[in-house]
């Protein structure tokens, strides 16, 4: 256990005795406990392999390469379709834990051979992301944004990409459009 990582736990206002169990779970099996993004995460040299977060409906044990493992018990789940190599596990009780610890073990030693083995999850790549037609009229009609655009690295075009077509209404989608164009002409990515 790690004493910087103490504190997470100390502070859960729910969830309390689940992550502590799944903290136990994790640590059996012999990975390194850090804080990072503000959540407790289990590493293996300097790769990730695990971390336990909290939502307001749920606690998660989520493994960065997910999607690598073979889910024998169907239990792994992709937060949302843009998810490309995380899946999580996810319990809404201190029981649902006990009963699967050993399967967590299992799924956690199966993370950790996926990585030492180097596997790497096959990300799309940016141009396999659908450009919103919103935006694709723009980049046609003004060729300093399409520079612009195409000057950004791959993630910074994803963050965009994802942004502007995740509204289902063109008038949404249009005006997230209009309120990026100046931070994409500055080559700044959506979160800069």
């Amino acid at each position: 256990m790690n004493p910087k990582v103490d504190f997470y736990f100390d502070k859960a206002k729910t969830w309390q005795k689940e992550l502590e169990q799944l903290r136990t779970i994790v640590l059996d099996c012999g990975l390194t406990e850090e804080l990072k993004w503000g959540v407790p995460c289990y590493t293996l040299g300097k790769s990730n392999i695990v971390l336990i977060h909290v939502f307001k409906e749920y606690c998660a044990l989520l493994f960065f390469k997910g999607a690598l493992l073979n889910d024998a018990k169907g239990i792994l789940i992709q937060q949302t379709e843009n998810v490309q190599a995380a899946r999580q596990i996810r319990f809404t009780n201190l029981r649902e834990i006990v009963k699967l610890e050993a399967t967590l073990k299992a799924y956690i030693y199966e993370a950790i051979e996926v990585e030492k083995a180097g596997l790497q999850v096959k990300l799309k790549r940016t141009a396999e992301f659908p450009i919103p037609e919103e935006f694709q009229k723009k980049l046609d009609k003004n060729r300093a944004l399409k520079t612009a655009f195409e000057a950004l690295t791959p993630g910074r075009q994803r963050a965009y990409l994802l942004h502007f077509s995740a509204p289902k209404q063109s008038k949404t989608r249009e005006s997230r459009i209009e309120k990026s164009l100046k931070q994409i002409l500055s080559g700044k990515g959506l979160n800069d």
